[in-house]
């Protein structure tokens, strides 16, 4: 399997900046990655960045397996919250509340990553049926939350409606941040806020807890396409 980095437009337009270096500070900062490059190497990060960034993409991105042995370890090495994101599968949910997380995101991280993939909101209502209200190791209620391709306050009331506790807004404050700063991804997201509101009154759906799966209908049309762009 190739680095899922290497996406057909990125070679195109020559973007893949992590190997440049640009993006990898979280790797770059750590001491065990610094002495784990310098072990391998004999060499500080500065003095290779680009072999640096080979080394940080091989460990951080897919591509490498993964088991579900290491959310255990994670688990018993952090007190905090742990949310699982990118679960497109029922009985990857159930699996993650049995390794101790306190939640999961279902995603497919905006659809970029496999052709053909599933929608996340395909998905959500299994993986809500699977795990949704659990309890974990805890005591505390397992979280399903919601990503990919929240872009309207519809889209927030879908996922809602389908059982997903939250969304997460990626893309459209990261455009706002890029055209005008902080103060451009303040006004995404109140936009986005202000849709939401707008459509709960549209729709008749006076508060957030009024949201259930009888408030929508499915319909399909002739000519729908489906689109991981």
């Amino acid at each position: 399997m190739t680095n899922s980095n290497l996406r057909p437009w990125d070679l195109d337009l020559a973007y893949v900046p992590f190997y440049a270096g640009v993006g990898n500070s979280t790797g770059f900062s750590d001491p065990v990655f610094r002495r784990k490059f310098k072990e391998k190497s004999g060499k500080e990060v500065e003095e290779d960045i680009t072999e640096a960034s080979k080394m940080w993409i091989g460990e951080i991105f897919s591509g490498a397996a993964h088991s579900w042995e290491e959310l255990a370890h994670l688990r018993e090495n952090w007190s905090g919250p742990i949310i699982l994101k990118g679960i497109q599968d029922p009985e990857d949910a159930v699996k993650a509340l049995e390794y101790g997380m306190d939640g999961l995101v279902c995603s497919n991280h905006g659809g970029r990553q496999c052709d053909g993939a599933m929608g996340s909101l395909e998905m959500l209502p299994e993986i809500v049926e699977a795990v949704g209200g659990k309890k974990t190791a805890r005591g505390e209620e397992f979280v399903v939350l919601f990503d990919s391709g929240i872009r309207t306050g519809v889209d927030v009331i879908k996922a809602l409606c389908l059982g997903a506790k939250a969304v997460l807004v990626g893309r459209p404050y990261a455009y706002g941040l890029g055209i005008a700063g902080k103060k451009g991804a303040k006004e995404a997201v109140q936009g986005l806020l202000a849709d939401l509101d707008q459509s709960m009154g549209l729709s008749g759906i006076r508060t957030i807890s009024d949201m259930s799966k009888s408030r929508l209908r499915r319909c399909n049309y002739g000519g729908d396409q489906n689109s991981s762009n």
